[in-house]
């Protein structure tokens, strides 16, 4: 490397959940000595901490996020089975509702996960440390960064260790990275040390849902369907998920956009299942046995930072994964956005042979290439309802009328179906939608040329007649 404490090589990274935990496993190909430095006491069960209230809500990994993970953590797929989890060809075992009627179900040729966040994470925390030159220090807050005199190169963190070793200490690495999420202060420690902060784009989506575990009957065929009943909006603003997760659980998320929340009570909760756009949820859940109690989450922006654009950067510093960028997270982007960091960060280390020397602004800009199709994705989305506010893509509306086409042709065309869950996995870009021969297909089922689907009582009828493996609900 060419900037180096005397003896080796230490990079710190900030934030013990995915992010940081992925950052430091790549880190640890190209430094030393990684210290993971996390606020929160962690334990080695699954557990949703005190400083990530979003995991204890429903989440899938997609295909592109397994992909990642599973290069740095090859048994990763083996281990989220035996513990319980699903990993399947997602569209094989898809019950999704949609501008009126379910996608086509196929076989796609590539894997997803189903399980709770708090089980993955703890999977890959247990691979992440035991690799000999990571070290993990938790319960340890961070008061600040250091600095050269001229404060042109970060030379590490102050600390706050609680606990049986409580008291303030200086770590001195060559790299620091911000993992920190949504809530990162390096804005503010930029400011501070006399750079310009990055300009921000906030698109306001005021989302709300609430959660629930029910248990889950293992010899049901039902019980490896995921389900998901999203909006045609702006009609309608209300979604659900219900996923089968370790533990013979489900986890039912629902809720929807622009102040239309899911209540917490058990009357409220369930009226709500009943008046999702499908009933599949509702039914299933009013034969399920709870487990839990209704945990309420709100999600009032989705945010992105543009250090991309910054002309000045202090050496030996990076952010990554919800630091830069935070989702509307119905869309199940975040997990597998910061997959995409983190990796392409130990490409760019790799390339450069371990320089860091002007490090950050490379990366930003790759960063950035990394967040710009899943931040079209979700923005997209969200502006189909009137109510979101924010800096609106040129073009948005118009290339919204035609992916609502594209959700209508999934219900009648596989291989519309097909393209659209190659995009939505981050596995091809939005573009891909729009070739000629996609087009056509898109076309021709919305003007009728495909089977039409049934009303969705009769739909349901004739799936548990003719279905077993999807009997209706």
């Amino acid at each position: 490397m060419t900037t180096h404490t005397p003896n080796e090589a230490h990079a710190i990274v900030l934030g013990a959940s995915m992010a940081g935990l992925l950052t430091a496993r790549v880190l640890s190909d190209h430094f030393d000595r990684v210290t993971l430095v996390e606020r929160d006491a962690v334990h080695a069960e699954p557990e949703s901490r005190k400083g990530q209230p979003q995991t204890r809500h429903l989440h899938g990994l997609l295909a592109a996020g397994l992909d990642i993970m599973t290069r740095y953590y090859p048994d990763l797929p083996e281990a989220l089975v035996a513990g319980g989890a699903l990993v399947q060809d997602m569209a094989e075992m898809m019950q999704w509702y949609t501008y009126g009627g379910y996608r086509q179900r196929f076989t796609l040729g590539r894997q997803a996960a189903v399980m709770s966040r708090p089980f993955l994470e703890s999977l890959i925390r247990q691979r992440t440390l035991a690799r000999p030159n990571i070290a993990l220090a938790d319960n340890c807050a961070v008061k600040g960064l250091t600095t050269t005199a001229d404060h042109a190169r970060v030379t590490g963190v102050q600390v706050e260790r609680r606990g049986d070793d409580a008291g303030d200490q200086t770590l001195t690495a060559d790299l620091v990275v911000d993992c920190t999420g949504r809530g990162s202060r390096t804005t503010r420690w930029l400011v501070e040390l006399g750079f310009a902060a990055p300009s921000e784009s906030e698109v306001k989506v005021n989302v709300g849902y609430a959660t629930r575990l029910y248990r889950r009957d293992p010899n049901d065929p039902r019980s490896r369907e995921w389900i998901l009943l999203t909006p045609e909006a702006p009609r309608e603003t209300r979604f659900g998920g219900m996923f089968p997760i370790e533990g013979d659980r489900w986890i039912v998320s629902m809720g929807g956009w622009m102040g239309d929340h899911a209540p917490t009570d058990e009357p409220g909760f369930m009226e709500y299942a009943r008046n999702l756009p499908a009933p599949d949820i509702y039914n299933l859940m009013s034969r399920s046995e709870p487990l839990s109690d209704i945990v309420p989450h709100k999600f009032s922006s989705s945010l992105r930072r543009h250090y991309e654009k910054l002309a000045r950067f202090p050496e030996g510093y990076l952010a990554l994964g919800d630091a830069i960028c935070s989702f509307n997270p119905t869309y199940g982007q975040g997990m597998t956005s910061a997959a995409m960091q983190a990796a392409a960060l130990d490409a760019l280390l790799t390339e450069r042979k371990d320089d860091l020397a002007a490090l950050a602004p490379v990366f930003f800009k790759r960063a950035a290439k990394v967040v710009d199709i899943p931040w079209q994705l979700a923005v997209g989305e969200d502006f189909r309802f009137p109510e979101t506010t924010g800096p609106k893509p040129a073009g948005t509306d118009f290339i919204n009328r035609y992916v609502a086409q594209v959700h209508r042709a999934t219900r009648f065309d596989a291989e519309v179906c097909r393209g659209f869950l190659y995009v939505m996995n981050l596995l091809k870009p939005p573009s891909s939608l729009m070739l000629p021969g996609m087009m056509l297909r898109v076309w021709r089922a919305n003007r009728g040329q495909a089977p039409r689907p049934l009303p969705t009582a009769q739909a349901a009828a004739q799936r548990q007649q003719t279905t077993p493996s999807r009997p209706g609900l």
